[in-house]
């Protein structure tokens, strides 16, 4: 018949759900800062961590781009080209990034 029994998919669904709760807590609570962007280098997430040093609220941060905005502006085009290889599935070795917080103070994290 038409009809299926959906228990499965909605355990799998449910559990899917718990594991992303999950995830967003342990970013949200990191003792770190950390935040994402999109493919377009737009911030997509930030942590509390990240908002405490830099003076920008999750808010402030949201769909701005990471370099033009948060980068020190000596650095943006290394920041850049080292983020476009990442967003190309390209890795690179670890990376510090020269932060600028709201108040102009320079963070490498």
């Amino acid at each position: 018949g038409v009809g299926q029994d959906i228990t499965r998919i909605r355990e799998i669904t449910k559990e899917q759900e718990r594991v992303a709760d999950d995830l967003s807590r342990l970013i949200e609570s990191a003792n770190a800062p950390i935040f994402g962007v999109d493919l377009d280098g737009r911030i997509n997430e930030w942590n509390k961590k990240s908002a405490d040093l830099l003076g920008y609220t999750k808010q402030e941060t949201m769909g701005k781009n990471l370099v033009e905005n948060f980068i020190q502006r000596e650095n943006q085009s290394s920041v850049a080209a080292v983020l476009s290889k990442a967003l190309a599935g390209q890795e690179s070795n670890n990376y510090e990034l020269p932060l600028l917080s709201k108040r102009g103070e320079r963070f490498t994290v």
